[in-house]
């Protein structure tokens, strides 16, 4: 039976969702083992190994891995892929930094962003920015595949029994170090998780405006905030609010979509989303294409009037 190595993110304590997904993929490959590399990770180990449909978790305890630096982590992998046939990384901001590299390293084609597992070496993806769907077959003797994680149910985190081992550290490479990090402390629920969202576009104008408009309407209903590119690029908002090709694909079980035209890059990270609630003056605009439900009028008395009802 084949084996497939998939890349655990996590908190040094418990798995994150993203990588529930890519259990789910790869389960669909074979024999799933999973690698949990850090710095004091027996946490993160032990909740690894409570995962259903889990058989093997290998850990990588050591500082070299503490920050998840991808020229680190990266030839760990390699070294273990010498007894698995694949390789799987949820498409998240670290798996798509690892991922490429694991695939270089193996002198492979990476496949990226996969949909669907149609067999061992068939799979789907999207292309054109979710305008169309490719079908690939490697012919690569070891697969490497970062996963959409919107596309595959998650993981049970229990009913799982896995045996876990320690692996040899293949130490700092000193190509790169960690200077440090700015994480945004959010008080709402965060973007890929949340059940519920509410973006805002370019049409609010400026930030304080983006503030005073959707955020009593997110904290009413317990919704994260996202946000197209372009209200990004004007400054509304952090670019970790962005939401589209190029930002976080979500796929919530409301997305409410404020003053966002619906560009073909905002719709491939939104449009999984169960229903999408669309508010926009202008009655042509592609968003109302794709929206379940649709409000065309002025967002700046329909939106705090929503807000005052609820």
């Amino acid at each position: 039976m084949s084996k497939t190595l998939v890349w655990v993110e996590h908190d040094n304590a418990s798995v994150k969702d993203a990588t529930l997904s890519a259990i789910t993929a790869a389960a669909k490959l074979g024999e799933v083992h999973l690698l949990v590399a850090g710095k004091g990770v027996d946490g993160a180990a032990a909740a690894a190994a409570k995962i259903a449909g889990v058989s093997k978790v290998h850990v990588a305890d050591d500082a070299a891995f503490e920050h998840a630096l991808a020229e680190n982590v990266a030839p760990l992998i390699v070294e273990l892929m010498g007894h698995h046939d694949a390789f799987v990384a949820p498409a998240t901001t670290n798996g798509k930094n690892i991922a490429p590299r694991v695939a270089a390293l193996l002198d492979v084609a990476q496949i990226s962003d996969i949909l669907s597992v149609e067999s061992e070496d068939t799979f789907t993806r999207p292309i054109y920015a979710g305008n169309a769907i490719a079908t690939v077959k490697s012919k690569d003797a070891r697969k490497v595949i970062t996963v959409r994680g919107t596309a595959f149910a998650k993981a049970e985190r229990e009913g799982g029994s896995a045996t876990v081992e320690a692996v040899a550290s293949t130490g700092d490479k000193g190509i790169s170090s960690f200077v440090g990090a700015e994480i945004a402390k959010l008080e709402r629920p965060e973007l890929t998780s949340a059940k519920v969202i509410v973006s805002g576009g370019r049409a609010l104008k400026d930030g304080p405006t983006f503030e005073e408009v959707i955020f009593p309407l997110a904290d009413k209903i317990g919704a994260a905030v996202g946000a197209s590119r372009a209200a990004v690029d004007a400054g509304y908002v952090p670019n970790d609010y962005q939401v589209g090709q190029t930002g976080k694909i979500v796929a919530p079980e409301v997305y409410i979509a404020v003053g966002i035209s619906g560009a073909i890059q905002h719709l491939a990270g939104m449009k999984d989303s169960k229903t999408i609630v669309a508010i926009n003056k202008d009655e042509d605009a592609p968003i109302f294409q794709v929206a379940d439900i649709g409000l065309v009028g002025d967002l700046f008395k329909i939106v705090p009037e929503l807000t005052a009802k609820l």
